[in-house]
């Protein structure tokens, strides 16, 4: 590949180096000139471009990403379509990301034209997030290049997504006179959020005196009906022969290891009874944050054995967030910032049964319905926000002047509401830790109540869906995490939210927001019932 300046007059097939106008025309970045470019470039005056030109045997960018890309395809991966050289590769179910640093290393060590980056090994993943990403850096390579960096991964499994097995958790919690009540029931939900990512659930829970004998007849008590054992003890092992390792054994059990290189998550103890993990969980896991114990739990959830050996070869990178209720902390922490959420507000619909005027522009005291629920979302906590309109786009980006909204026109609206969430959640910045899907046509909403939808998902680390219920009945709006945006990409049609979340791919928290959860004005009569006029 030859790259520098071309004479305009050599330049056709040539791919631009930087954007170029040629007059009222943009030609992108990477856009390969033809003859029509030329001549509309010689006709504003440009002389020479800075530009890329193959050399036989060159592979273009996207064409050598995709090629490349294709060896790391599996039945737990998939690959997206190239754009500027570069190729996303997916999770297709929730799993635990394992990668052999050495092919990736062999790999990237072919050409520095030819990159791949991986997440971290054992990385929690959900379904439909990227573990990884092949890169080509300069408009084309040589093709021998990219057939010697495919030989690095021929026959080699570079990376992978082992998927998680759902099982049902027998869970102990032993009890002291100092130990409150509150602080187990708290547990026993946490242990159950934390569990959702991998299907599994809690099934019996037996809370015994924290003694030696106790314990024991615990453990043994919950053996056959659970898959895995999960023991928080009310006081911190001290020692192998400490209550909870002790209690293990004298339930017939055996002890691979106590205590872990590993913080926060020091103190696990990891042992098997009757051919079943049984985790001594230290105090950290009673924390949505995570720490040594998700380590240990994720990769028993993977069908991944963990022995004493694994356990100690975890140092290096051990050192985790500080948890600032721990007893004695390491140093004082700044506050943590909360997970982005960003609002998604859509109101591209046509308000087909109120005839030919909009319902979004109806009038309540003064103000239109679209702006009357933007304002509410631009007074939450949200950290920002995007309309997505459609239908008559101008006027409603009219009522909406002012209220520092991004926005986006979704020409497909006629095509059903899938189009328009797919439309705002593809908007969103990408450090958005989670969408909260607004209807516009929804005058009881409050910012208060928007709140307590985004205080829930944020307490619950991000990784559940929050939906607003009234009366125990499902209703709107609901708050999506990341890791479900890309089975918001999937949805056709007039299909909302709510297929997603009843896929039951992450746990779903109800938040009672009254009966704004359930007031919408689809017809003429439910507006004027709700104190609105239409307007023309």
């Amino acid at each position: 590949m030859k790259f520098g300046p071309v004479s305009i007059d050599d330049a056709e097939g040539a791919v631009l180096a930087h954007a170029t106008l040629a007059g009222d025309k943009r030609l992108r970045k990477a856009h390969r000139l033809t003859a029509e470019d030329i001549a509309s470039l010689k006709a504003a005056g440009v002389e020479t471009v800075v530009a890329a030109r193959l050399a036989p045997g060159d592979l273009g960018e996207d064409a050598a990403a995709e090629r490349l890309a294709r060896l790391f395809v599996t039945p737990g991966i998939n690959a997206r379509a190239p754009s500027t050289g570069r190729v996303n590769l997916y999770a297709v179910t929730a799993g635990l990301f394992t990668v052999d640093k050495a092919v990736i290393d062999a790999f990237n060590r072919v050409d520095p034209a030819i990159t791949i980056a991986t997440l971290s090994p054992f990385a929690a993943v959900g379904a439909g997030q990227m573990v990884a990403t092949v890169k080509i850096i300069p408009f084309a390579v040589a093709e021998a290049r990219v057939a010697e960096a495919a030989e690095t991964v021929a026959g080699r499994e570079a990376f992978a997504v082992r998927p998680f097995t759902a099982r049902r958790i027998g869970v102990v919690q032993t009890v002291l006179p100092s130990l409150k009540t509150s602080v187990l029931d708290k547990t026993t939900r946490i242990t159950a959020e934390r569990l959702a990512r991998s299907g599994s659930t809690v099934g019996r829970e037996l809370r015994p005196m924290h003694e030696e004998e106790a314990v024991a007849g615990a453990i043994g008590a919950l053996v056959d009906e659970s898959d895995l054992l999960l023991v928080f003890g009310a006081s911190a092992v001290c020692d192998a022969d400490d209550v909870i390792p002790a209690a293990i054994r004298r339930a017939g059990g055996h002890v691979e290891r106590v205590g872990m290189p590993v913080d926060p998550g020091n103190l696990l103890v990891l042992g098997e009874i009757a051919g079943k993990p049984v985790i001594g969980a230290p105090g950290c896991a009673r924390s949505p944050k995570i720490n040594g114990f998700d380590w240990i739990l994720d990769r028993l959830m993977a069908d991944l054995d963990v022995s004493a050996s694994d356990m100690g070869g975890m140092g290096v990178g051990g050192l985790l967030a500080e948890i600032p209720t721990r007893p004695q902390p390491r140093e004082t922490l700044r506050q943590a910032r909360p997970l982005p959420v960003w609002g998604v507000l859509l109101a591209a619909g046509q308000s087909r049964r109120m005839g030919a005027r909009n319902k979004l522009l109806a009038d309540f005291a003064g103000t239109p319905l679209v702006r009357r629920t933007a304002i509410e979302l631009a007074r939450s906590h949200a950290d920002g926000a995007v309309a997505v309109l459609g239908h008559q786009a101008d006027r409603l980006r009219a009522a909406l002047q002012g209220l520092d909204l991004l926005e986006v026109v979704n020409p497909a609206y006629a095509d059903g509401l899938s189009t328009s969430l797919r439309a705002g959640v593809k908007a969103l910045p990408e450090d958005a830790a989670g969408a909260l899907i607004v209807l516009a046509d929804m005058p009881g909403i409050a910012a208060s109540a928007l709140d307590r939808l985004i205080d829930a998902f944020r307490k619950a680390g991000g990784n559940s869906v929050v939906r607003a219920t009234h009366n125990g009945k499902r209703g709107n709006p609901v708050l999506l995490p990341r890791a479900l945006f890309a089975e918001i990409e999937r949805l056709r049609g007039d299909t909302g939210a709510r297929h997603v979340v009843e896929q039951g791919l992450f746990a779903v928290i109800d938040v009672e927001i009254g009966a704004a959860a359930h007031l919408d004005v689809d017809t003429p009569e439910a507006l004027e019932q709700a104190g609105g006029v239409l307007t023309l």
